[in-house]
């Protein structure tokens, strides 16, 4: 099914892409074929911060991974046009600031990794992925995350 039937049929819209945080690309193309995207955070419609494990539930943390895979992917498609041209999802890094006896950062992770299986099917929407704790991320956020994809030309 199309990227945006699928959208369409799970009530999803797209965010604005999020404005730069510093002096950095927020996509960049590369090799043949390959997209990063810069590390998203969180906010949508709100500012959210806090930690995970002190501020917020684990169920939380993957409202929050999902809110950054949303804005990952309005960077992705704002810098390649269409969503279509994803042929694979290839990589995450999603970072989590924690409280320090907390150790679920996967779990908060499955956020965002959810959304891409369920948009772009097991196949290609479940990547190689990371989850690492942090002590503080930007602005004060929960959580952030990075993705490389592959895209068609």
């Amino acid at each position: 099914m199309d990227v945006y039937d699928k959208m369409k049929e799970l009530n999803i819209t797209l965010p604005k892409p999020p404005a730069k945080g510093g002096l950095y690309s927020q996509a960049k193309l590369f090799g043949q074929g390959l997209v990063y995207v810069s590390g998203c955070g969180p906010t949508i419609n709100e500012q959210i911060k806090g930690k995970l494990g002190k501020d917020f539930t684990i169920e939380q943390g993957q409202v929050y991974a999902r809110n950054c895979m949303l804005n990952v992917l309005a960077v992705l498609e704002a810098n390649i046009g269409d969503l279509r041209r994803v042929k694979n999802c290839v990589k995450l890094i999603a970072f989590v600031a924690s409280a320090d006896d907390f150790f679920d950062q996967p779990a908060v992770a499955n956020g965002g990794s959810q959304l891409l299986l369920d948009l772009f099917g097991p196949e290609n929407g479940v990547p190689a992925r990371s989850a690492v704790g942090m002590n503080a991320l930007p602005f004060n956020i929960p959580v952030e995350i990075e993705g490389l994809f592959e895209i068609y030309s």
